[in-house]
């Protein structure tokens, strides 16, 4: 596995490269724009210029690059001026994304807010399809993430994920990014070997494998199906360090990246980075 970090792009998204290599990545996840605002903007051609400049010059995995779409995007929102705004900021994110080069943009589906989730799966379908047809380029991956199943988040069970993607009109355009704090909360035991294997063939039972496109890798800060959403640092937590090493070795996900998300700050990541990168040494 590719081993990299979510990395701010503050001062610019073209610092967000050298932000990456000073943390020890191989390659890394942005958000393009703030998270927290729907306030955005294009970029100019000249910092996407830096960017892609910046990349070219070293040895981060450009191709494994990954954004995270904002956290005030609902794909399924059951309020109409909200689902349409929703829309429109996911479809500028894949375009940002393009502008850029970054082949994936991670996103949680999306949550029903009491509407239920059949209604729910059906929206986000929705969502996706009319994101990519209207899409300018194929060369951006829609990944869905896995969640915990916190509140009434959708996607904490693979076959929701499945029943997504199975009516999705350009499913070569859509994957999955699996978050180990996300599916350890909502009920998929993955703390020893054993566990790990299960939870690894269901997985590629029901998704397939070469629709997983990489991983968000956290411990958790609660309990086993706790359905909470809370990350923490690799080992510190309620999952422990042996998945990691698991996941380090699994040839199944052999060239995938791996991003990590954890509290902490800058030395964190430095120091979890260090730590995956002995995991798979041994």
């Amino acid at each position: 596995m590719i081993i990299g970090a979510h990395v701010s792009i503050a001062g610019g998204v073209e610092n967000s490269v050298d932000h990456a290599r000073q943390l020890g990545c191989e390659t890394f996840q942005i958000f393009t724009k703030n998270q927290n605002q729907w306030r955005e903007k294009a970029y100019t051609p000249e910092q996407v210029d830096l960017f892609r400049e910046r990349l070219s010059t070293g040895s981060i995995k450009g191709s494994l690059l990954a954004a995270h779409d904002s956290y005030l995007i609902n794909l399924c929102s059951p309020q109409p001026s909200l689902l349409a705004r929703s829309r429109l900021a996911f479809l500028n994110e894949a375009r940002r994304c393009a502008a850029l080069g970054i082949p994936f943009l991670i996103f949680h589906p999306g949550s029903h807010m009491g509407q239920g989730e059949a209604w729910g799966l059906k929206m986000i379908t929705q969502s996706i399809n009319e994101t990519l047809s209207e899409l300018e380029t194929k060369q951006v991956t829609l990944l869905l993430e896995t969640t915990a199943g916190q509140g009434t988040n959708l996607g904490y069970h693979f076959e929701q994920l499945q029943e997504i993607i199975s009516v999705v009109k350009q499913p070569e355009q859509v994957g999955i990014c699996v978050d180990t704090c996300h599916i350890f909360a909502a009920g998929y035991d993955i703390r020893q070997e054993d566990e790990y294997e299960q939870t690894m063939e269901q997985l590629i039972s029901v998704l397939g494998k070469d629709r997983v496109k990489a991983f968000h890798l956290n411990d958790s800060k609660n309990d086993f199906g706790s359905r909470v959403d809370r990350h923490e640092r690799i080992g510190k937590g309620k999952i422990g360090k042996k998945v990691f090493q698991l996941l380090m070795h699994d040839k199944r996900w052999l060239q995938l990246p791996g991003f990590l998300e954890i509290p902490g700050g800058d030395e964190a990541f430095r120091q979890d980075i260090k730590t995956l990168i002995r995991l798979r040494k041994k």
